[in-house]
């Protein structure tokens, strides 16, 4: 059974049936307006979370972080819709006919909770009573009924001044930091072409004629008078050719910087207004 000190560690907590599948996560947490205890679960399902249905609660319990109910995904996803924005209440017919789904007798449930000792009002004196639920997480309501004398149990809190307390939410908004994307850096080979222009040389044959004169004469004379001769000259040229070298150019890193920026957060709370009925016909 959950107690009330278990609550917050139920909601917004995941929620398993009795053959270990996932549900969905607990959203409200329900209480009987007669003992006060924790009744109804309900419970966000479907595939985004737009469905919310609803889990008795008094034979669930708390496994690690998450609430195993004994009922199967299922029978709680066909359980009746009711509307969880009612004020965060439900009434007597909504709660026979989720009570009837479950399979779990309402006389007998209604009776146990009136017996006296049993964690709520105990009941002495004649009259009639309709019990239903008020629920925490969206808010609480009151129960509706008439009922001979009450004794308040233990830990029930009774005033017996004339004021009436008006309440209202307030709504706190803060920050969780979590995980946005991911940047990296990968290193790859690409191949491009480059040119460049270079001054090659080469050599290329040149005749050259010169008259005989008195310096070269004897070189001229030498050797037969006529003859047969030829004469060869190497030619030489340059040709380009390329050589690559790896040098160190720069270095990459990542690095991370906090950047703030204003976002508005809008949200919606309640609060109590108490009008004053004179009883006479005038506007209030």
């Amino acid at each position: 059974m959950i107690t009330h000190e278990q609550i917050p560690t139920v909601l917004d907590h995941p929620v398993y049936d009795s053959d270990g599948n996932k549900i969905g996560d607990a959203k409200h947490v329900y209480l009987d307006d007669v003992t006060g205890e924790p009744e109804w679960v309900s419970v966000k399902t479907g595939l985004f979370g737009t469905s919310e249905s609803f889990v008795p609660i008094h034979e669930a319990a708390m496994v690690e972080d998450h609430l195993e109910v004994p009922y199967a995904k299922d029978a709680i996803k066909d359980a009746p819709n009711v509307d969880v924005d009612a004020g965060g209440h439900l009434s007597e017919a909504e709660e026979h006919r989720l009570y009837e789904h479950y399979g779990i007798d309402w006389d007998a449930s209604w009776q146990q909770a009136n017996q006296p000792g049993a964690g709520g009002w105990a009941r002495t004196g004649t009259g009639t009573g309709t019990g239903t639920r008020t629920g925490t997480g969206t808010g609480t309501g009151t129960g509706t009924g008439t009922t001979g004398q009450e004794t308040p149990a233990a830990g029930t809190e009774r005033t017996g001044d004339d004021a009436m307390t008006r309440s209202e939410e307030r709504m706190h908004v803060g920050t969780e930091r979590r995980e946005a994307g991911r940047a990296r850096l990968r290193k790859y080979v690409v191949t491009e072409e480059v040119q460049q222009t270079i001054p090659v040389r080469h050599e290329e044959v040149r005749v050259e004629r010169e008259p005989i004169t008195d310096a070269n004469r004897g070189a001229a004379m030498s050797g037969q008078e006529i003859s047969e001769a030829e004469h060869e000259v190497i030619l030489h040229e340059e040709r380009p050719m390329t050589q690559t070298e790896t040098v160190p150019v720069e270095r990459v890193r990542l690095g991370t910087e906090e950047v703030t920026e204003e976002e508005t957060v809008r949200g919606t709370v309640r609060k109590e207004q108490i009008d004053t009925d004179t009883g006479k016909n005038t506007d209030r």
